[in-house]
C-alpha cells in the first residue's frame, strides 16, 4: 500500500515539477511523469533515510516534488540537446 501511495503521489508531483522545470524531457509528458513518479520514490527513500518526517499529505507532496525537481534537471543535463558541428 506504501508504494501506490508513493506512485499515486509521483504522479502529481511529476505534474508539478513538469511545470517548474523548463523543456522537454525525452518521454514528452508521460515521459515526466514517469520520472516524477522516480523522484517520488526516491525522495520519499532520502527523507525515510535522514529521519526527515513531514506532516501529512501536503509534507509528502513537497518532499515528493523536491525528488521529482531534483531528478528532472539531471535527465535534462545529462540528455540534452548538445550542437555538434
Amino acid at each position: 500500500m506504501n508504494i501506490l501511495f508513493w506512485i499515486i503521489v509521483g504522479v502529481i508531483a511529476g505534474f508539478l515539477a513538469k511545470v517548474v522545470v523548463p523543456g522537454e524531457g525525452p518521454g514528452g509528458v508521460l515521459g515526466d511523469l514517469v520520472v516524477g513518479v522516480l523522484g517520488a520514490l526516491i525522495g520519499g527513500f532520502v527523507s525515510g533515510m535522514l529521519g526527515l518526517t513531514f506532516g501529512g499529505m501536503l509534507g509528502t507532496i513537497l518532499m515528493a516534488f523536491l525528488g521529482a525537481v531534483i531528478l528532472l534537471f539531471i535527465l535534462r543535463a545529462v540528455t540534452g540537446r548538445r550542437n555538434v558541428a
